[in-house]
């Protein structure tokens, strides 16, 4: 075995440890197909049904049949497991139960899980918030799942399929989970077969069918989804291929996939060869790439590099890579990256030794790959072909002239130290001195040196040794020959010592290059502040490239600042265009390169963190910039690493200081509310008292009680913040109309409100809602009070609400959804509106409209109406009207009431309490029930 094929030991490393970490999993089977309705779950059932038969433990974790008969038939043909009952929004749902699946699998060895519609959401208070989740945790414990999938699930296509379709599918999975699938298997219908299943009920029922016909299902709809479906599942199994051939260097090139190498050369004609590759890879469609082959180990040459970074430019993956032979080189290259076809430059008709020089690349790669394609392209014509001289068979300058000096000096020193031992040593030994000398010129001088030392050596032993002495005639013939061995095998022990010293001081470069990585990774986990990664990632760039840098970090208004150690001044707009676009910008790119720096965004996994700046050399080639690359991204993770120390650290802080303070709002508020309601009861004896009081100490006794009520709402709304974000308080729905809770709240603030003229529009047509009715008209009553302090006197007050539609659900494309869309309740005011940009700040806790204000409160009123507002699943939203004055919004879902919405259903449906509230007047529901906040 070779060099050149033995396989790489740290790549079968990870290989036999990416085996082992597999092993431990189940395995994942993905039924996949274009659309709902082409089989994939009965195909899934089927499988399943005959591993059963086989003698496979099976169980059906959930299956969606959507009241297809054939699916329901071949799902009771399986074991099932259990459901979960779940109650959401008032329904009893059955779902996934996932510790039952664990459970079986813990029992049974080689269990098999099924679960329908991997992209599925979860109910709520589920363990995970999607299905695919689930089965990630079925698969760590070793458990196989197999399930179904239709391609506008994915990530990466959910958009396309979005524009395609007009239906954007809000239930999704990231790609990398189908990636990670072990395997996959297309279930594929043609779309007039799919059609003729739709209309024959066999797909949706009912109007479903029509609807979705008439939008989703549409034939271009389908060819357009089979054709995203088949190349997805197709670029599946080319990355399946290629991680084998990875395994196997040495395979064959398979042509099943157009493919493309352009072959980079150090002359004029590598950027026509790079232009001839892209447009040929533009017209199949395909990526390429572009690889130079640096034979000398002294780095690739100006012209080399210009190409490649054409080629980066236009699409293309590059490559520089160092080896002796350049045939050998393009050879497993292509075999490692399955490239079928190869481009390579014709030398130029005046270039006659290059000529030479190719040929036997041509014939080397034909040799060794028969299977490869080889395209020749046209050199490029004198007029076009840059001014640059290609470079001469002898390089030119001052360290090749000092290096062939130093190769005729050493070949001048054996001359010299073999000439007393003529006599002594035979002429074969001397001929091995100079063939030493060959060698020790070929290690400190390289290969050009290497042939001048050949050469000089062959002459100074036909001059010096070889008789007649002291000239270059030969009398006897054999000499010749000598000579012919010696020149050749002086210039193969030169070119192989040349060529292995240029791979040993590569390898040197890159082991090099990963230990200062590694060195530098490993400081930048331990890094705890900003401008510790900023010195870390400046000695790297100084150390590694020589040049300054600079790293430039978001601060506390969101501007780019320079953290400590800054070297390079940075143009402001440049630093701010690649942080917005998060791409390179400055010298070296196509956005201002005429600029002194290199801008690299510090593009982590949540957001771009920064920039790095750097003052790189203008002849930075693709293995520098992919460093460069490299090194920003971990300076980005290191960054987005202590950010996240900073916020989990912040709201542990955040937390703690939030249950203190709850534990001590209501233990004051339990220890304050008997003082208030005795100095109520003082203030109430005191105005029964017989005889009279005297005027000023009625006013006395009437301010005291008026001051001990307001003292205890602000107790209350202290105690039932608390409470309501501990959770201790649950809602106890039932289904009621919407004027019932806004009758109480009005009666409730009647005195309040006295003067002030109130309007309401509640349609008649509006739907019951599931609604507690005691919290809910706590969150009118705060809103109403909320409106009679800030707004002046005799002004008026509009209450109304609407039916508002919403869009379909989540499930699959065509199904829609009964209870869709939700209630509006909007409560207007003609006050002078809310402070500009702090709507939202209004609903914080111990938020007031006015810093300082005599108007009484503490903040906690519109805090209390979200809090209650989201245990019922809606929302709550304050605005400025147009015409002036305050709305606040409050949406709810609509649900589906029972069939039977009556009051005694509703009050049946209730509990004890609830059954109290609703048939109690008005008055009597703003008495407070033992577990709800009190109203005020």
């Amino acid at each position: 075995m070779t060099s050149d094929t033995r396989p790489d030991p740290e790549r079968l490393l990870a290989d036999l440890r990416a085996d082992a970490s597999r092993a431990a999993r189940g395995r994942l089977r993905i039924f996949f197909g274009a659309s709902a309705g082409v089989g994939k779950t009965c195909a899934m059932l089927v499988a399943a049904r005959a591993a059963l038969d086989a003698g496979r433990p099976v169980v059906t974790g959930i299956i969606e049949t959507h009241g297809r008969a054939d699916t329901a038939a071949l799902a009771a043909a399986l074991p099932q497991l259990p459901r979960r009952a779940v109650l959401h929004q008032g329904h009893a749902l059955d779902d996934f139960d996932l510790d039952a699946a664990l459970a079986f699998g813990a029992t049974h060895a080689g269990a098999l899980v099924l679960l329908d519609e991997f992209a599925h959401s979860n109910a709520p208070g589920a363990r995970h918030p999607k299905r695919w989740q689930d089965a990630d945790e079925l698969l760590a414990a070793g458990i196989d799942v197999w399930t179904t999938l239709n391609v506008q699930h994915l990530d990466s296509l959910n958009d396309i399929v979005g524009g395609i379709t007009g239906v954007r599918v809000r239930e999704t999975l990231p790609d990398r989970v189908f990636d990670g699938a072990d395997e996959v298997v297309m279930v594929d219908l043609p779309p007039d077969e799919l059609l003729a299943r739709l209309k024959a009920g066999k797909v949706y029922l009912g109007e479903q069918a029509g609807q979705a016909a008439a939008h989703f299902f549409r034939k271009g709809n389908l060819l357009a989804l089979r054709e995203l479906a088949l190349r997805r599942a197709a670029d599946r199994v080319d990355g399946e291929m290629q991680a084998w051939r990875r395994r196997s260097p040495a395979a064959p090139v398979w042509p099943n996939r157009e493919s493309l190498l352009a072959c980079v050369g150090a002359d004029g004609a590598a950027e026509k060869v790079v232009r001839s590759a892209a447009r040929l890879a533009g017209q199949l469609g395909i990526a390429w790439h572009a690889l130079h082959v640096d034979t000398r180990g002294d780095g690739a040459p100006e012209a080399a590099l210009r190409a490649l970074r054409l080629a980066e430019q236009l699409g293309a993956t590059t490559a520089v890579i160092g080896a002796r032979q350049v045939g050998p080189a393009l050879v497993a290259h292509a075999r490692e990256h399955n490239l079928a076809r190869l481009l390579i430059g014709r030398p130029g008709a005046r270039a006659w030794w290059r000529r030479l020089g190719r040929a036997p690349t041509v014939l080397a790669i034909a040799r060794l790959a028969p299977d490869l394609d080889l395209l020749e392209v046209a050199a490029a014509p004198p007029a076009t072909a840059r001014a640059e001289p290609p470079a001469p068979l002898l390089p030119a300058g001052a360290r090749h002239w000092r290096g062939h000096a130093i190769a005729v000096a050493a070949c001048a020193a054996v001359a010299v130290v073999a000439m007393p031992l003529v006599g002594v040593l035979e002429l074969t030994n001397i001929v091995m001195l100079f063939l030493l000398a060959q060698i020790g010129v070929a290690l400190t001088q390289g290969r050009a040196s290497a042939v001048v030392a050949a050469f000089v050596g062959v002459a100074l032993f036909d001059f010096f040794f070889v008789p007649p002495r002291f000239t270059f005639a030969v009398t006897d013939a054999q000499y010749l020959l000598t000579f012919t061995v010696m020149l050749a095998v002086g210039l193969v022990i030169g070119q192989l010592t040349a060529g292995l010293k240029a791979e040993a001081q590569a390898a040197r470069e890159r082991e090099r290059r990963v230990r200062r990585l590694y060195e530098m990774a490993r400081e930048l986990s331990a890094a705890l502040l900003p401008a510790q990664v900023a010195e870390i990632g400046a000695r790297f760039i100084s150390a590694e490239f020589d040049a300054p840098s600079a790293l430039l970090a978001l601060d506390e208004r969101d501007r780019l600042a320079p953290l400590p150690g800054a070297a390079v001044e940075v143009d402001a707009g440049l630093a701010r265009w690649a942080f917005d676009h998060a791409s390179p910008a400055g010298r070296g790119t196509d956005t201002l390169p005429a600029s002194t720096c290199l801008v690299l965004p510090l593009a982590a996994p949540m957001r771009t963190r920064g920039v790095l700046a750097i003052a790189l050399a203008a002849d930075a080639g693709p293995e520098q910039r992919r460093l460069l690359d490299l090194c920003a991204s971990l300076l980005a993770i290191s960054l987005e690493r202590i950010h996240y120390i900073d916020v989990a650290q912040a709201a542990t802080v955040q937390m703690e200081s939030e249950r203190l303070r709850n534990a001590l709002l209501g233990a004051i508020s339990h220890d304050l509310r008997t003082p208030l309601a005795g100095l109520v009861g003082l203030a109430d004896t005191l105005a029964l008292a017989r005889p009279p009081l005297p005027d000023e100490a009625a006013r006395t006794a009437a301010a005291m009680r008026e001051t001990a009520l307001r003292m205890s709402a602000l107790v209350t709304n202290l105690l039932d913040m608390a409470r309501l974000e501990s959770g201790a308080v649950t809602p106890r729905r039932a289904w009621l109309p919407l004027d019932e809770p806004v009758g109480g709240a009005l009666a409730a603030c009647a005195g309040v409100l006295a003067g002030r003229p109130v309007a309401t529009d509640l349609p008649a047509e509006l739907p019951l809602l599931h609604l507690d009715a005691v919290l809910f008209e706590r969150v009118l009553v705060n809103l109403l009070e909320n409106a009679a302090k800030y707004t002046p006197p005799g002004t008026a007050l509009r209450i109304a609400a609407r039916l508002a539609d919403g869009a379909a659900g989540d499930g699959d494309a065509g199904r829609g959804r009964a209870d869709a869309g939700a209630v509006q309740l909007t409560i207007d005011d003609d006050g002078p509106g809310l402070p500009p940009g702090r709507e939202e700040a209004l609903f914080e806790k111990f938020a007031r409209g006015e810093r300082e204000s005599a108007t009484p409160g503490v903040g906690l009123g519109l805090a209390i109406c979200r809090a209650i507002v989201a245990a019922h699943g809606g929302t709550i939203r304050a605005e400025n009207r147009a015409g002036g004055g305050a709305r606040f919004t409050i949406t709810l879902p609509r649900g589906t009431p029972p069939a039977d919405d009556g009051s005694a259903l509703a009050i049946a449906d209730a509990g004890p309490d609830e059954a109290h509230a609703d048939a109690a007047t008005p008055a009597a529901r703003a008495t407070p029930a033992p577990d709800h906040p009190a109203t005020p």
